[in-house]
C-alpha cells in the first residue's frame, strides 16, 4: 500500500464505520433514583419515591439496595422479536419491570453466606405485554458485597435476538482485528530477532501484541460468563495494557520523528502518564479514557513537529491521528478505543514499510558490491562436473534401486533449495549453513557409496556465518581425502568463544590424498572462504589449514 492509496482506504473505513452506527435507539433512559434498605412494594410501577436518593448510596458492602429507572419504549417490538433489557452493574441482583419479576443474576443480599452466583450483562426478557409504548418503571433490586464502591448503572433495551447476537457479532469483527495484529506483532518479532540493532520493529512488534490482548481483554464478556467480582481483574488488565500502549505509541513516534531534548520529555510524559494511571484508579473508564487522550496529545505534538521539519511519512500519521479522535467523537468508547488504535498502528505499519524499503534499497546496493561472490557461490552449486557425476550416480541409483534413487533425487532437491535460500544473503544462521553440510553428506554417500558422518560441539545457534564456508571445507575434505579402513570419512564442528575471539575448528578425520599444503591453499575453494570473510568481517579474521595425523585442520577465527 503505498501513500496514496493509504488514505483513501483509511477514510472508507471511516465512512463504513459512522454508517454502521447510526441505528436509532428504541428507548428512552431517565433519572436513576437508589435507597439502601429492602422492600418488595420497592418493585411498583406507581410506587411513590420522592423521597429516594438521586445520587449513588454509600454502601458498606453486603447489604441490599434498590434504584429505580423510568423508562419510555418508544416503540413496540414485533411479535416474533420481543424486547429484553441489559443491565450493565456491578452486584448481584433481581430485575423488575413494571413491577413484574422478568430474570434474576444470582442471590442478592446472601452473597455473603452463599457461593458467587451470575455474570456480568446479563439479557432479560421483557414481557410483551408490559413492552408497549408509553413510560414503564425498571426496578432493580441488588447488593455489592465484594466491591460496595462501585455502585452504577446504565441499561440497554433491544430485540432480544439482537442483544444475544449483536455484541457477538462486534466482538467477531474486533477479534478479526485483534487477529491481524497479534500475525503482525509475531512476524515483526521474528524480523526483530534477524536484526536486532532496529528497535523499532521490537517497539511495533510489542504494541501490535499489547492491543491484541487489549481486544481479547475487552470483548471477552460477550462469549465467557464473568462473575462481578471477577470483573475488577479485567478492568485492571486493560488499565496495564492501555498504560504500556500509551507510553510506547509516542516512544515509537519519538525514535521516527526525533526533535530536542527527547529523553526528557519522554521522562516527563511518563510522569503525567503514571499520575493519570494512579490518581482515580479506580475509576478505570475515566483512567483508561485520559491515557488514551494523553497518548494522543503527546503523539500529537511529535508528528506536528516532524510535519514542520518536512520527515518523511509525518504528514500522513498525522491524518491518521485526526482521523482516529474523529471515530472516538462517533463511536462508544470502547469501540473508538480499539478502533482508534488500529488506525494509529496502521500509521506506525506505514512508517515501518517506509524504513524496510530504505534498508532493502541500501541492500540491493550492497548486492552490487558483492556480485563476484554471489557467481561463485552459484558456480559452487551448479558446477558442471558435480552436475554431471552426481546425475551418473543418479541414473545407476534409478536402475539398481528405485526407491534409494527417489531417496538421492530428494536430497539433491533439498541442497539446491537450501542454496537458492542463501543465495543473496551475505549472513546465515549457523544452523542453517550445518543443515546444507548434511545434506551434502547425504548426496555424496549415494554417489560414493562411503559412510560419512557428522559431529558438532558447543554451537550457538544464535550465531551467523558468511554461507557456504563451512560447505567449502566440508567439500575440500571430500574431494581431497580417501576413507578409513572401515570405508567412512569423519567430520567435526567444534564452536569456541571468549571476550577476545569467536573460533571454529572443522576438522577432517580421513585418509589424506596426497596434495602439498600450497596446493590446497592456491584452490578456488579457499579463496572463496577468505574472500566472504573479508567481505563480512573486514580485517578481523583469521584462517588456519593445516594437515593432521587424524586428517585436516580447518581453523576459523573472527576477533571482537
Amino acid at each position: 500500500m503505498n501513500s496514496r492509496s493509504l488514505p483513501n482506504f483509511l477514510l472508507i473505513c471511516f465512512l463504513l464505520l459512522v454508517a454502521s452506527c447510526s441505528q436509532p435507539p428504541v428507548f428512552i433512559e431517565y433519572q436513576t433514583l437508589s435507597k439502601i434498605g429492602d422492600q418488595k412494594e420497592w418493585a411498583a410501577k406507581n410506587w411513590n419515591d420522592e423521597d429516594w436518593d438521586k445520587r449513588k448510596p454509600k454502601l458498606k458492602g453486603g447489604e441490599v439496595f434498590w434504584s429505580r429507572t423510568p423508562i419510555d419504549i418508544l416503540k413496540a417490538p414485533d411479535t416474533l422479536h420481543p424486547y429484553a433489557i441489559r443491565p450493565y452493574l456491578y452486584g448481584e441482583y433481581e430485575v423488575f419491570w413494571d413491577g413484574v419479576l422478568i430474570g434474576r443474576n444470582g442471590n442478592p443480599g446472601q452473597e455473603a453466606t452463599l457461593a458467587p452466583e451470575g455474570k456480568m450483562f446479563a439479557p432479560f426478557i421483557i414481557p410483551p405485554h408490559l413492552s408497549e409504548e408509553g413510560e414503564h418503571m425498571l426496578a432493580i433490586r441488588s447488593s455489592l458485597f465484594y466491591f460496595p464502591g462501585h455502585v452504577g448503572m446504565k441499561v440497554d433495551i433491544d430485540k432480544y435476538d439482537a442483544l444475544l447476537t449483536d455484541r457477538l457479532i462486534q466482538t467477531s469483527y474486533m477479534h478479526i482485528f485483534a487477529g491481524a495484529f497479534l500475525i503482525a506483532s509475531i512476524y515483526f518479532l521474528f524480523l526483530f530477532l534477524g536484526n536486532k540493532k532496529e528497535y523499532r520493529l521490537l517497539i511495533f512488534s510489542i504494541c501490535c501484541f499489547l492491543f491484541f490482548i487489549l481486544n481479547l481483554a475487552e470483548f471477552i464478556t460477550s462469549y465467557l460468563p464473568i462473575h462481578y467480582r471477577h470483573h475488577r481483574i479485567r478492568l485492571e488488565t486493560i488499565g496495564i495494557l492501555m498504560f504500556g500502549i500509551s507510553f510506547l505509541i509516542p516512544f515509537y513516534f519519538s525514535k521516527e520523528f526525533p526533535y530536542p531534548k527527547r529523553k526528557i520529555a519522554l521522562i516527563v510524559y511518563a510522569v503525567i502518564l503514571m499520575f493519570t494511571f494512579f490518581i482515580k484508579h479506580d475509576f478505570f473508564d475515566f483512567t483508561a479514557r485520559n491515557m488514551a487522550i494523553c497518548m494522543w496529545v503527546f503523539s500529537f505534538g511529535i508528528v506536528v513537529f516532524g510535519v514542520y521539519k518536512k520527515m518523511k511519512g509525518a504528514r500522513l500519521i498525522l491524518l491518521t491521528l485526526l482521523l482516529s479522535m474523529l471515530v472516538n467523537f462517533v463511536t462508544k468508547f470502547n469501540i473508538g478505543l480499539i478502533i482508534g488504535f488500529s488506525i494509529i498502528l496502521l500509521g506506525m505499519f506505514y512508517l515501518l514499510s517506509l524504513r524496510i524499503k530504505e534498508q532493502r534499497l541500501a541492500y540491493e546496493t550492497s548486492l552490487v558490491q558483492s556480485t563476484r561472490l554471489r557467481l561463485e557461490l552459484l558456480k559452487k552449486n551448479i558446477q558442471p562436473h558435480f552436475l554431471m557425476n552426481t546425475l551418473t550416480s543418479l541414473i545407476d541409483w534409478i536402475e539398481e534401486a528405485p526407491k534409494k534413487g527417489v531417496l538421492f533425487i530428494e536430497a539433491l532437491a533439498k541442497e539446491f533449495d537450501l542454496f537458492n535460500q542463501i543465495e543473496n544473503k551475505t549472513m546465515i544462521p549457523i544452523a542453517q549453513e550445518i543443515e546444507l553440510c548434511r545434506r551434502h553428506l547425504e548426496i555424496m554417500e549415494y554417489r560414493k557409496e562411503i559412510n560419512y558422518s557428522w559431529q558438532q560441539e558447543g554451537i550457538d545457534f544464535e550465531e551467523k556465518i558468511p554461507p557456504a564456508i563451512l560447505h567449502t571445507l566440508l567439500e575440500n575434505g571430500i574431494t581431497h581425502s580417501l576413507p578409513l579402513e572401515d570405508n567412512s570419512i569423519k567430520f567435526k564442528l567444534i564452536f569456541e568463544s571468549n571476550s577476545q575471539y569467536k573460533s571454529y575448528t572443522f576438522l577432517t578425520f580421513a585418509t589424506r590424498a596426497k596434495q602439498t599444503t600450497a596446493e590446497r591453499e592456491d584452490g578456488t575453494g579457499l579463496k572463496y572462504i577468505k574472500a566472504r570473510l573479508t567481505e563480512s568481517y573486514n580485517s578481523k579474521w583469521d584462517f588456519i589449514s593445516k594437515p593432521t595425523d587424524h586428517g585436516w585442520k580447518n581453523i576459523i577465527k573472527i576477533y571482537s
